[in-house]
């Protein structure tokens, strides 16, 4: 299944669970509100964020009440800041109640993966090395967070198991040694991209005549990062990954590495502070 696809499925079969984990067989509290009761609500955000979830609540709320209608005034990667109104919605207020917990829920975490990310490409946005996503990621939230490290400006790694080698330490034992890995890959799917992760300069070595097409330097310090980047001399994609943050994530940029993958960016994602507020209400 091709991404675009994948991830459209994805929207729907998360909207889907989404609702019920929450709903359940029915809200028993939104039963309070009379059924001819019709609402109307904005989302603001709380705090400095970069947007993202768009397709995913509107999905949530088309299949909880078609007849509730959202305007929104940002979209996917769009910047908000502290106090703007993003999303207004109208419909019966029980339908935008019991959908206002899911939705939250899954904007407030998509957008703080998207703003981290964003966060740490601004600290080497001046260097050309690109910001990689990797697969520790929230369970069930595998391409909509890989989707919203997009909308902060970064790249996707591996969607999964399945998309490109990345061969390990335990692989390359397994197979008896680097040569013999790439070799096999090659043979396995010639269309897929090899990537092979070394721990020292001599295995780079192996990795480069083995003519992987991106070799992971895991934990290398910068003296022998830089050393990396000058005996590969551009003849494989060099991807720094290991211990990866805020604080030093400069320094290792500037060794001349083509890229930087970051767990952080997803396993370790904080959610942005969005709220929901009802403003008005009528009977119909």
């Amino acid at each position: 299944m091709q991404y675009r696809e994948a991830l459209a499925e994805d929207i729907r079969t998360s909207a889907a669970r989404l609702l019920a984990e929450d709903v359940g067989p029915g809200d028993i509290t939104a039963q309070l509100i009379p059924a001819k009761q019709w609402a109307w609500a904005r989302v603001v955000a709380r705090e400095d964020a970069v947007l993202c979830g768009v397709a995913w609540v509107d999905e949530l709320y088309r299949r909880l009440d078609p007849s509730v209608k959202l305007h929104w005034h940002a979209a996917d990667g769009d910047a908000l800041a502290p106090e703007e109104t993003f999303l207004e919605l109208e419909g019966p207020a029980r339908s935008l109640m019991t959908g206002e917990r899911a939705a939250l829920n899954l904007l407030q975490t998509l957008s703080g993966t998207a703003t981290r990310t964003r966060d740490y490409r601004a600290l080497v946005a001046d260097t050309g090395v690109a910001l990689l996503d990797t697969r520790k990621t929230l369970p069930g939230l595998r391409l909509a967070q890989k989707y919203a490290v997009t909308c902060g400006g970064g790249h996707n790694h591996r969607l999964g198991l399945h998309d490109a080698f990345l061969i390990k330490e335990n692989h390359i034992a397994a197979c008896g040694g680097i040569a013999k890995a790439v070799t096999a890959a090659r043979r396995i799917a010639s269309d897929l991209p090899v990537e092979v992760e070394v721990e020292t300069l001599d295995e780079l070595d192996a990795a480069l005549s083995a003519s992987a097409d991106t070799i992971m330097l895991d934990n290398f310090d910068l003296e022998t990062l830089r050393e990396a980047v000058a005996r590969t001399a551009g003849r494989s994609r060099l991807e720094a990954s290991g211990n990866v943050s805020e604080a030093t994530l400069r320094d290792i940029a500037e060794t001349g590495v083509d890229c930087i993958s970051i767990g952080a960016l997803t396993k370790d994602v904080k959610a942005v502070d969005l709220s929901m507020r009802v403003v008005r209400t009528e009977m119909l």
